[in-house]
């Protein structure tokens, strides 16, 4: 019988500073997951159709738009599918409450940026709606580099990630992929990076450990705690 490890301990090698740590926006860092869901019931009560169970729409966070819309409605039309997703942004960015970051996520974020970590965002998002989000939250200044599924292919295709690693020059052994869904997770997965699952956004714990993460946490600050262990020596052969 094989011997499952618990996902919770921090693997060994996961103390070790990364180069390079990409985060995955909503419900990751952003706390947004509930305002997401809002703005898509929304929009299917705009184009006339029913609303569909929160978990559901919860399930293909993390996906592009068009990617989301044709996993809910395989069936539908272009026009609906265009319809649905015109009416989704609109009822999304008519909302100007700005957004809000998990509580330990901006002690996280400079925590790894005063150690010499480079820091990224690969997300679903349209590029007005994080760069909205970075403005509104005041963190654009800490990521070297972001990607949105709208400038290159939709998670869980590894190229938003690839792209991210070509821009840094980082290696996927060196590199984090942190994220809420198993998509976030299954990218990191498909791009050769650690993987490290959140447990407090989008997707259901057993969705993240079926993605095989190397890592589950349930708070940002578990990610680091201001220390690293150093690497160990390599083994010295005397002559």
């Amino acid at each position: 019988m094989t011997e499952h490890r618990n996902l919770f301990e921090r693997p060994d090698h996961l103390y070790q500073r990364p180069r390079l740590v990409v985060f995955d926006w909503d419900g990751t860092l952003a706390d947004s997951t509930g305002r997401i869901v809002n703005a898509f019931q929304e929009a299917l009560n705009e184009v006339d159709h029913p609303p569909l169970a929160d978990d559901t729409i919860r399930g293909i966070i993390g996906l592009s738009l068009a990617n989301a819309i044709a996993e809910l409605f395989p069936e539908a039309s272009d026009a609906f599918r265009e319809k649905l997703a015109r009416t989704y942004h609109q009822r999304y960015f008519a909302n100007e409450e700005p957004v809000a970051l998990y509580p330990e996520a901006s002690a996280l974020l400079d925590s790894l940026h005063e150690d010499g970590c480079l820091l990224a965002v690969a997300t679903g998002k349209s590029r007005r709606g994080l760069d909205r989000a970075l403005a509104q939250t005041g963190t654009a200044d800490y990521f070297h580099h972001t990607l949105t599924a709208e400038e290159t292919r939709s998670k869980p295709h590894p190229a938003m990630l690839e792209g991210i690693l070509a821009y840094t020059g980082s290696r996927p052994g060196e590199t984090w992929m942190v994220g809420d869904t198993d998509f976030d997770l299954l990218m990191g997965r498909n791009a050769g990076t650690q993987v490290v699952g959140i447990t407090h956004g989008a997707h259901p714990l057993e969705r993240l450990t079926a993605a095989r993460p190397d890592w589950v946490v349930e708070r940002l600050s578990q990610l680091h705690d201001g220390e690293w262990r150093p690497a160990e020596p390599a083994a010295r052969s005397d002559v």
